[in-house]
């Protein structure tokens, strides 16, 4: 069956291969969009020291695939971390340089995350939440000027945000505002929440979702290896309103390289036939 044009592909799926040979396979398989992996030591396909040298060749990489680009997802630095006035100007340089690539290449949104990783706050808990809530609203400022949203990846089973209820205050501190949220399943399921209960709850304020499947402790399977129940969460998406994208985030340790195009290609099928 032909895939879903709202199931898009991250190249974080494909993280091992340069970014012109990701872009080459994700179009191979079918699919039209993907999310842009900026992550450092987790998917380089974006260098983090970016010159405008640097996000003109990927900008050209990008505009020669053909592929849409549905969000780029990159790192900041950890959002709950206070910072200095040098910390403040290279925080603000290296989001500029990412809109800059944004705008050339038409994404709609830059994807922070939900603070640093590991679960202990920085300072304490009220602090950080609301350091990581006020770091996307600046962000947002800026990124307003040039046509681009911020969205956050709300709730993160190794990062400050990893349960619901740290994640459901962030989202609170947010709410009413320009910056809306991912919700990933996997990171659900992985800290042991439950997923209805948090799309019930927080639907209204999620822009986009990441597919991949867990269980608890466990964020790298495959969709249908582990526990998420896609069918229910989808439909309950759909019955709160959702009618975004769901992107591929395919970062799995349950199959090897060679099978990683077929096991994304099974995935998109799943996903689009729930659709």
């Amino acid at each position: 069956m032909p895939l879903d044009q709202r199931v898009i592909c991250s190249t974080i799926s494909f993280r091992r291969l340069p970014l012109e040979a990701a872009l080459r396979q994700i179009s191979d398989l079918g699919f039209s969009g993907i999310d842009l992996g900026a992550l450092p030591g987790v998917c380089d396909h974006v260098p983090y020291e970016l010159t405008a040298d640097a996000v003109a060749e990927v900008a050209s990489t990008l505009r020669g695939s053909g592929l849409a680009v549905r969000s780029i997802n990159a790192d900041i630095g950890d959002l709950n971390q206070p910072l200095d006035a040098d910390g403040r100007t290279g925080r603000d340089e290296h989001l500029e340089r990412l809109l800059d690539l944004a705008v050339q290449v038409g994404a709609p949104a830059i994807v922070p995350p939900c603070g640093s990783q590991g679960h202990a706050p920085l300072r304490d808990l009220a602090t950080d939440i609301r350091l990581v809530a006020e770091e996307p609203h600046h962000a947002a400022r800026i990124a307003a000027t040039r046509g681009v949203e911020i969205w956050v990846e709300s709730q993160h089973s190794g990062r400050l945000c990893f349960d619901r209820d740290r994640a459901g205050r962030l989202i609170e501190a947010l709410r009413g505002g320009p910056v809306r949220s991912i919700l990933d399943f996997s990171h659900v399921v992985a800290s042991g929440d439950d997923l209805l209960s948090w799309i019930d709850h927080l639907a209204s304020e999620v822009a986009h979702i990441h597919i991949r499947d867990a269980r608890r402790g466990d964020i790298h399977l495959t969709p249908g290896n582990g526990e998420v129940d896609f069918a229910a969460a989808i439909a309950a998406l759909s019955a709160a309103g959702y009618s975004g994208d769901f992107s591929l985030e395919l970062e799995t340790a349950d199959v090897a390289d060679a099978e990683r195009p077929a096991a994304a290609a099974r995935a998109g099928r799943l996903i689009s036939s729930l659709l």
